[in-house]
């Protein structure tokens, strides 16, 4: 253990699973440890690293604005601010945006604008029902809409006003409205569930649904948004469009950042209802439009493709050569391999001791979500690397459940 981790350990609460791995520089898809080691980054922090390491688009921006002007408020016009906003409204289905500081601020923000729709429209319906296995948060009232009990557990009792159904099946949904609902909300690919993709004709029968009833249909894009699954937003890919929608992860290249995004049907807040110190400060949203109109001029989305393809048929190849991999899943650059036994701790702790950073999902599932401008010889090197650790014969099923 080196001494920044004795600190950690010392000083910082024990809440990550962290890798015995101190990060100190990175450049585009690969860090620095202190000792000067070189790794290929396929976790990309947490799917919020979409252009990369210290992008030049990015810090530039961030350099120019943090000389000009940090924090102002809310209660004064910012043009980053404004700019952003403009960018994700032309670039979307969406009318209005609100800024705050994380994805669990968004759906913050949409559980709360969902409940003002119900009390102004539906006659104060209140409920929303999301998904088994869905992930929108920490805070209490995120957990409570996440439907995962290893998460809900330790804090019960839940707040009030969330159902949780099972995932791709539209019949429970319709099982579960009641005159109480106000809205559905869903992931279009579940990250953090094992990243299962919505069916094709799931998320059109639950728009209808919801339509026929209505009440309010929201997609949590903080994952899969700006980019990551081949199309700048993964409801592009199911011929739908939600009320509303919450971003987060990429948005602003790896700085925090939160947005809400309504239909103006939906956008029902008025001054007072809803606010946020530091959401949509001027540093953070110069970071995202740097990132938003990289990704935009460039086509990132067409290379998350290519690599994506790229990176899937690696896997699957992978999947034919060891019968103990049972699956290989995902759209863009969000994908999963998955085996018949607890072992992607093990192979996680082995492509980092050969230089390749993935992510543990689950005890038997890697998740692979690296930045969208890798290139081939990123994937290939990658793909090398695991099927070095997956041919080796030291892989030990951990007694991890989690």
């Amino acid at each position: 253990m080196s001494h920044w981790q004795e600190l950690e350990r010392k000083y910082y609460m024990q809440t990550f699973e962290r890798v015995p791995l101190t990060i100190v520089r990175g450049q585009g898809a690969r860090v620095w440890d202190e000792d000067g080691k070189e790794y290929l980054d396929f976790v990309g922090g947490w799917a919020a690293n979409i252009l990369g390491h210290c992008h030049p688009a990015v810090c530039e921006a961030v350099t120019k604005q943090v000389q000009t002007l940090i924090h102002a408020s809310n209660t004064f016009y910012t043009i980053p601010q404004i700019q952003l906003a403009e960018l994700l409204v032309k670039n979307s289905c969406f009318h209005k945006v609100f800024f705050g500081n994380s994805g669990l601020e968004a759906n913050e923000g949409a559980f709360k604008l969902a409940r003002r729709y119900g009390k102004l429209n539906l006659k104060g319906a209140y409920e929303i029902i999301t998904a088994n296995d869905s992930f929108h948060g920490r805070s209490l009232a995120t957990i409570a809409a996440t439907g995962q009990p290893k998460h809900q557990q330790p804090f019960t009792p839940m707040p009030a006003g969330f159902v949780n159904v099972p995932f791709n099946d539209i019949e429970v949904i319709k099982k579960a409205t009641t005159p109480q609902t106000c809205a559905v909300m869903l992931e279009p690919l579940q990250g953090e569930g094992g990243v299962t993709a919505a069916h094709e004709d799931y998320l059109r029968a639950v728009r209808a649904w919801c339509d026929q009833k209505g009440i309010l249909l929201i997609l949590d894009e903080i994952q899969t948004g700006l980019g990551r699954t081949g199309t700048l937003f993964a409801y592009e890919q199911y011929g739908i469009e939600p009320d509303i929608m919450t971003l987060a992860k990429g948005l602003a290249g790896g700085l925090p950042i939160g947005a809400l995004l309504a239909k103006d049907k939906a956008a029902v807040f008025t001054p007072g209802e809803h606010g946020s110190t530091y959401g949509g400060n001027p540093v953070a949203c110069a970071a995202g439009v740097a990132a938003l109109t990289f990704i935009l001029e460039q086509d990132v989305p067409a290379n998350c493709r290519k690599m994506g393809q790229r990176l899937m048929a690696g896997l699957q190849s992978l999947k034919t050569k060891y019968p103990f991999v049972t699956d290989v899943r995902g759209r863009g650059l969000l994908q999963a391999m998955e085996f018949n036994r607890n072992i992607a701790e093990s192979v996680k702790v082995a492509c980092m001791g050969r230089r390749l950073l993935v992510n543990r999902l689950k005890p038997n599932t890697l998740r692979f979500m690296p930045p969208l401008i890798i290139n081939r010889d990123d994937v290939a090197e990658a793909l090398g690397i695991l099927d070095e650790v997956l041919g080796s014969d030291k892989l030990e099923p951990s007694a991890d459940n989690h």
